[in-house]
């Protein structure tokens, strides 16, 4: 039975709050496509979702043991260090989710856990070996596979249906559409809600109250299920509208291929043990799907910014994850002094969000970003409709001719 101090009841309860902020903030990744097309409405879809990701959080615990055993030497770790972790980490995500972009829950769960372990025990408390391979690696990789995984799918679609666009068509693809965001759901709970576990499970072997190389005890595992499937069924409606709308318009077909292709990554990389990041990876299938389409463009501008984001989050953790730990690190009253700005940020990103409302009944709203300068060249030189240029000919010689100009001179009269 684990032995409990104050301050790992408060890391606990403070990681389960990084759990359901992950879980609203990664909502999109499984079911943005699927509200978009109207496969499912909002509602059903991130109840849909919440409920595979209680049940994917039962489904494996490699990528717990790679966060609780592999990223930093859990010798000398105290839980003021988890703690300042996911402060660092929670704050990204709601400031990520505050302006509406789809950054990496899990990259900022561990660029706050680098930037916390590095103030506290240097940096030789960080195996880098395994930063490399099982973290940066698969950020760069795993977007540009699901990517290309994607748009091959979603041409072999287009290739074997022809031009098949019925009523029945549609249907097929939506219903395949609503299978394939079910993989997503229950692949993102066998990858995200795992973090979680492994970060708390780091906590309970820092405070002593299991031993060494522990895997996630059964509680801690429903516990974090519960947290992640709560925060999905709230609903991250910035990120969802982003992801549907804001960077690629998708027919239901291309929204099966990219979910599939997703799908298949996350589930893949949470049985190596990979921490994947299933934001970059649904983000990088969406991509490659509206890529797959002939005709399809993807915004390039919305798609900029999401990169630079990715690029920033482990370091923008990291650099609050360090800050919050140089505050702990001065005693109990360091500790509050963080948990009360932790709360008071929190609250205040709340409010400014509400200035501008966005939930279920607007989320699927037009975008109102300009196409960007890429997407408005590939428009530029888009060859018309068939047919297009004939009717436009037909209508030019079937339109009367231009009436006489009303200042013109009559002639003169004839003279009897």
């Amino acid at each position: 039975m684990e032995s409990f101090s104050l301050i790992l009841a408060i890391v606990v309860v403070t990681a389960l709050a990084f759990d359901f902020t992950n879980g609203f903030h990664d909502t999109a990744n499984a079911m943005a496509t699927t509200i978009s097309t109207g496969a499912l409405k909002p509602k059903i879809a991130v109840a849909m979702s919440a409920a595979l990701n209680l049940v994917g959080a039962f489904l494996s615990v490699e990528v717990a043991k790679t966060i609780s055993k592999g990223l930093v030497n859990e010798t000398g770790i105290r839980p003021e260090v988890i703690f300042a972790a996911l402060v660092g980490a929670i704050l990204w995500n709601l400031v990520t989710w505050l302006v509406g972009l789809p950054s990496s829950s899990s990259h900022a769960l561990m660029g706050g856990l680098i930037g916390a372990t590095v103030a506290s025990a240097g940096f030789g408390a960080v195996h880098g070996d395994v930063l490399v391979t099982k973290v940066l690696l698969p950020a760069v990789a795993a977007p540009v596979v699901a990517g290309l995984a994607s748009m091959l799918a979603t041409r072999f679609s287009y290739g074997i249906g022809g031009k098949a666009e019925g009523e029945a068509t549609r249907k097929g693809y939506r219903a395949g559409q609503i299978a394939s965001a079910g993989l997503v759901s229950l692949a993102h709970g066998t990858n995200d809600a795992q973090k979680t576990m492994g970060i708390i499970t780091l906590a309970l072997i820092t405070g002593g109250a299991i031993a060494p190389g522990s895997n996630p005890p059964v509680w801690v595992i429903l516990s974090a299920g519960l947290a992640i499937a709560l925060g999905t069924y709230i609903g991250g409606w910035r990120i969802i509208r982003t992801m549907g709308t804001g960077l690629t318009d998708l027919e239901p077909r291309q929204g099966f291929a990219a979910q599939t292709s997703a799908a298949t990554a996350i589930l893949a990389s949470s049985h190596l043990g990979f921490s994947l990041s299933t934001t970059h990876v649904v983000s990088g299938s969406v991509m490659g799907a509206g890529l797959g389409r002939k005709g399809g463009v993807v915004r390039w501008s919305t798609a900029t910014r999401m990169a630079v984001a990715w690029v920033l989050t482990l370091p923008a953790a990291a650099v609050v994850g360090a800050g919050a730990e140089s505050v702990t690190d001065l005693g109990d009253w360091g500790t509050a002094a963080v948990a009360v700005f932790l709360v008071a940020a929190s609250a205040a990103i709340w409010k400014i969000s509400r200035r501008e409302v966005i939930d279920h009944t607007n989320v699927v709203a037009e975008t109102e970003e300009p196409p960007g300068v890429v997407t408005t060249a590939i428009a530029a030189v888009t060859p018309p409709p068939a047919g297009t240029v004939a009717e436009d000919l037909t209508a030019t010689i079937a339109a009367p001719a231009p009436a006489e100009p009303t200042t013109r001179t009559a002639p003169p009269a004839a003279t009897v």
